[in-house]
This record gives structure tokens, C-alpha cells and sequence, in this order.
């Protein structure tokens, strides 16, 4: 065992803890509850705390391990999922005023598939209404454990701001235009958007169900990849869910990188981005380098282009996504997802279908993109965390940059697998992020590229001082 600070281990740690016996469930839990009722009055990363039923399951797993069923290494380890995953018998709100009483009557897959690997659920993380962009005014917004005036992350923001201040050991978040890969970058964690319909995503509220990714957000890549293979696979519930068999995430880990082709875009990665943050990425493709890859310069076209039709396309399923609130209930949203779905409403078929054809010409440079290269780098964001403010949070939606999703919803669009890590820290102190793109289905090679990194840097094991 390292001797990091027991809510700073990675599941990896805690599961080899765990298994030799040297650590119990119990102790565990009890130790990342006490933090959590310590620090989350200021943090505000939880929206419901089942401190009793992860207590009862913690005991269940004790006594299991003690009797020699060992069921991987989620058994016995404490974890939170986002506030959109059904939870039976447990609120799940979405940040939404209108589903402050939807108490699900069955788990979402993933919650299945989690407690059947042997998590401990310790709660559900607060997120943006509707998980989108702003806040509801009678919800909490969670604070970055960094500096708490920089922003969150928006959508998945409970769970960035839980896993990096030791109030979870692994969480999962979603992402349907950033919202793994922005908490991810704005906290200073580990965030895996998987390949499209690689977890169902039976029983998760949806945004705009053609582009919703669920996925883990972790403290190392080996974790992601721990908690992407408990929750991955075909699932009848969700017929947009892949046949494809899961493959052990974290086989080939720690091969170095000889024979893969990164493919690295200057322009793409630094035109108008934020300077330290371009240095940064810059410094990470020399590490990959280092540890044996090949660089290939590629050339994508504007993707800000592309990205202008992100609104169009999400604003308009999310109104169908809220069809049994929406416009019924309409006063009961907040300013900032109300205008999103009255936005969405006015969107025709015709807006529409010129929005997807947009979708549709991006997919096709990236696929003629990647016929040379296994994986894409570049950064997970246009600029480290901004400044923060109520008005910024909780007001009117307002239209955004398309350079703030360059990095982000081109891959949303394809479906392909992303994998956002830590790669430095600014002047203000604030964490950096790199990202790596994969061909669909290639989420273990990307453990391996980001494990490579990991190993080649240290920024992975920097924690916010809570």
C-alpha cells in the first residue's frame, strides 16, 4: 500500500487493500462517509448521501470477501454515480425541479451492473439541470476543489468535484456535448467517454438520447478502465447498446508504446487556445513519443464549424426528452434550461436535418482522419476552469464560443471513445487536461496510451487541498 492519504488511493489500491485483507469494506466506507459529511457542506458534490444502504453493503461485502467469494476489484470499493442514473427507492432528480419526487421503482443498468460487480453506491452526485448548462435556483452547485470560484465543468460536475477531493474513489458522468471530459479537465482527473452504446443507457435520464454517453471518472486510467468493463455491454433494455463482447479494459496496460500512430492537428490544438494549455498538450505528445509512439501530423478541417450545430441538434431531442414536463411545467425549470428547451421547440424539421447533415460531414473527416493514425491527441478544452458567477450559473442560457466545444462534441457526434488526463498545472495553479480519441471500440488501447502517460508524469497524483 502507497502512502497516500486513504480518499486519495485509486480503486486500484483500494481493491488490493481489499483483497489481501489488509483493508476492510467497512473501515472504508465509514472512512469516505466521515469525509463526505466533513467536506461536502462546502463542496456540495452530492445531492442524496445513502450512507445507510452503503453501510449495509459494505457489511454484505465484508462478509462475502471473508468467506472467500472475491468478485473483482470494484468488490467492496465506495463510488457515487451522477444524479441521472435510476436508483430503486432513491431520488433521481436530474437538477430538475420537475422530477424533485421521481423516485425510480428499478435500477438503470449501470447501477445493476455496478452493485453486481460489488460497488459500494455511497450516492447520487449533483449535476446542471437537465444536464445541460446552467443550474436550477433551488439546487447546489458543486464547488471545484481547487479554487471555488472556477467553474465545475457544468453537467457532471458533482462527480468531478467528489472523485477529486477524495469523496468517492471512482464516479460515473455522462456526456452528450463535454460533461465527462470538461469536469474531468476543471477537477484534474481521469474522465472515459466510451464508444456510443457501450453502456446502455437503460434507466439514465436523457439529454439528447442520439449523442448521451455515460462513462467513469476516475483518479487513474486503470481505474476508468475497472469501472468502464463492470458497466459495459449489450443490454435488450437499450437496443442502441453494442453486441460487441467487452474486452478486458486493462489488457496490454502497460505495454509501452511502439508501433501506434498518434495523430496530433497544431493547429487544431493551439489556434486560439489558451497558451499554457497548448504547452501543455504540446509537452504531452513529446512524452508519447518518448515512450515509443509514432507522431503523425494530421490536417482536420474547422471544427468550430461543425460545432455550431451542437445547439440545434441537442436543444431539439431535449425537448423530447421532457415531453412529460415540457411545455406542461414549464415555469418549474430554471432561466438557464428553460430557454434551452424553448430554444429546442422552435427548431424545425428543416433546422434540424441541416444541423445533422452538418453532424453527418464531421463524422466523415474524422473517419478519413483516422484511416492513418490509431488515436487523436489534443486538449480536452479550450482553457484551463474560468471564472464563475451566480448570474453566469443560474441566469438565461446564452450562446457559447464554438471553440469552447472544438475538443468536445465532434466525438459526441461520432460516438467515438475519448479518454481526458491530467497533464499540468497552470500559473493560477489550476489543472491542465490532454485527451486521447480512439477508433470506435479501442477503449483498452486508449488505457494503455493514457497508462503510458501516467507513468512517463507525475500530474496524476496531485490533489486539491481540501
Amino acid at each position: 500500500m502507497s502512502e497516500t492519504a486513504l480518499h486519495f488511493k485509486t480503486i486500484t489500491e483500494i481493491a488490493e487493500g481489499i483483497a489481501s485483507k489488509q483493508l476492510s469494506p467497512v473501515d472504508v466506507t465509514t472512512a469516505v462517509l466521515e469525509r463526505i459529511d466533513q467536506l461536502d457542506g462546502q463542496l456540495m458534490s452530492y445531492a442524496t448521501v445513502m450512507a445507510e444502504q452503503a453501510m449495509a453493503a459494505a457489511q454484505e461485502a465484508e462478509l462475502e470477501i471473508n468467506a472467500g467469494t472475491y468478485r473483482g476489484p470494484l468488490h467492496g470499493v465506495p463510488i457515487a454515480v451522477k444524479d441521472l442514473c435510476f436508483t430503486k427507492g432513491v431520488r433521481t432528480m436530474g437538477a430538475a425541479k420537475v422530477l424533485a419526487d421521481h423516485v425510480p421503482t428499478y435500477d438503470g443498468t449501470v447501477i445493476a451492473k455496478l452493485e453486481s460487480a460489488g460497488a459500494i453506491l455511497l450516492g447520487k452526485l449533483n449535476l446542471t439541470e437537465g444536464a445541460m448548462g446552467g443550474y436550477n435556483p433551488e439546487f447546489n452547485i458543486p464547488k471545484n476543489p481547487w479554487n471555488p470560484e472556477r467553474w465545475t465543468g457544468s453537467s457532471s460536475s458533482g462527480s468531478g468535484v467528489a472523485t477529486a477531493a477524495g469523496l468517492c474513489f471512482g464516479s460515473l458522468g455522462s456526456d452528450t456535448g463535454g460533461s465527462i471530459r470538461f469536469p474531468a479537465a476543471s477537477c484534474g482527473i481521469v474522465g472515459m467517454k466510451p464508444t456510443w452504446g457501450r453502456v446502455s443507457r437503460y434507466g439514465v435520464l436523457a439529454l439528447a438520447e442520439s449523442m448521451d454517453h455515460v462513462g467513469p471518472m476516475t483518479r487513474s486510467v486503470a481505474d476508468a478502465g475497472i469501472i468502464l468493463e463492470a458497466i459495459a455491454g449489450f443490454d435488450p433494455n437499450d437496443p442502441t447498446s453494442l453486441p460487441n463482447p467487452v474486452p478486458n479494459m486493462l489488457e496490454g496496460i502497460r505495454q509501452d508504446l511502439q508501433g501506434i500512430c498518434i495523430g496530433y492537428d497544431e493547429n487544431y490544438a493551439t489556434n486560439d487556445i489558451d497558451v499554457e494549455l497548448a504547452n501543455a498538450v504540446r509537452a504531452g505528445v513529446e512524452v508519447l513519443a518518448d515512450q515509443g509512439a509514432e507522431i503523425v501530423e494530421v490536417k482536420l478541417p474547422d471544427m468550430d464549424e461543425y460545432a455550431l450545430a451542437w445547439p440545434t441538434l441537442c436543444s431539439a431531442e431535449a425537448v423530447l426528452a421532457h415531453a412529460a414536463t415540457y411545455p406542461s411545467r414549464r415555469d418549474d425549470y430554471g432561466p438557464w434550461f428553460r430557454g434551452w428547451l424553448d430554444m429546442g421547440a422552435k427548431v424545425t424539421g428543416a433546422d434540424y436535418a441541416k444541423a445533422n447533415n452538418l453532424r453527418a460531414a464531421c463524422t466523415g473527416h474524422l473517419r478519413r482522419i483516422f484511416e492513418g493514425i490509431d488515436v487523436l491527441v489534443c486538449p480536452s478544452m479550450s482553457a484551463p476552469p474560468h471564472r464563475v458567477s451566480p448570474k453566469m450559473l443560474y441566469g438565461a442560457y446564452g450562446a457559447r464560443d464554438p471553440k469552447f466545444q472544438r475538443f468536445t462534441v465532434p466525438f459526441d457526434y461520432n460516438g467515438a471513445p475519448t479518454l481526458s488526463v491530467p497533464c499540468g498545472m497552470n500559473s493560477e495553479g489550476l489543472p491542465l487536461s490532454i485527451q486521447f480519441i480512439g477508433k470506435h471500440l479501442t477503449e483498452p488501447l486508449l488505457c494503455q496510451v493514457g497508462h503510458a502517460y501516467e507513468t512517463a508524469t507525475s500530474w496524476h497524483n496531485l490533489h486539491p487541498d481540501v
